[in-house]
Formats: C-alpha cells, structure tokens, sequence
C-alpha cells in the first residue's frame, strides 16, 4: 500500500501532504521502508514476472537440448 491513499487519525488529513507531526513522521518512516520495486505498479510488476518466467522457462528448455 502506499501512502498517498492514507488518512491520518490525527488530523484526518491525507498521509502524503504531512500536515500534522504524525502524518510527517509517518510518511518518512513509510518512504524509508520502501524498498525499490515499490514505486512500480501492478501492471508493471506483472510484468517483471511474466519476464522472469520467460526466461526460467528459456533456460530449462537450453539445457534439455
């Protein structure tokens, strides 16, 4: 989940604009833990995986041969 679709319980404001401490601290402590895949979509993601399994797939099928 990211985020910017958040509503702070303190100020019932959205995480992602950081009007309040909490929604401040809470939004660097949420950007910190992002890892790098984070920022891609789903379709993007789905993506990724139909890729990797092409190429797993690819691989096994080289060394049957």
């Amino acid at each position: 989940m990211t985020y910017d679709r958040l509503v702070c319980a303190n100020c019932a404001a959205p995480v992602s604009e950081g009007r309040c401490p909490v929604c401040r601290s809470s939004r660097e402590r949420l950007q910190q833990s992002a890892g790098p895949l984070a920022g891609l979509s789903p379709t993007a993601l789905l993506a990724l995986l139909a890729i990797l399994v092409a190429a797993v797939a690819l691989l096994a099928a080289h060394q049957t041969v």
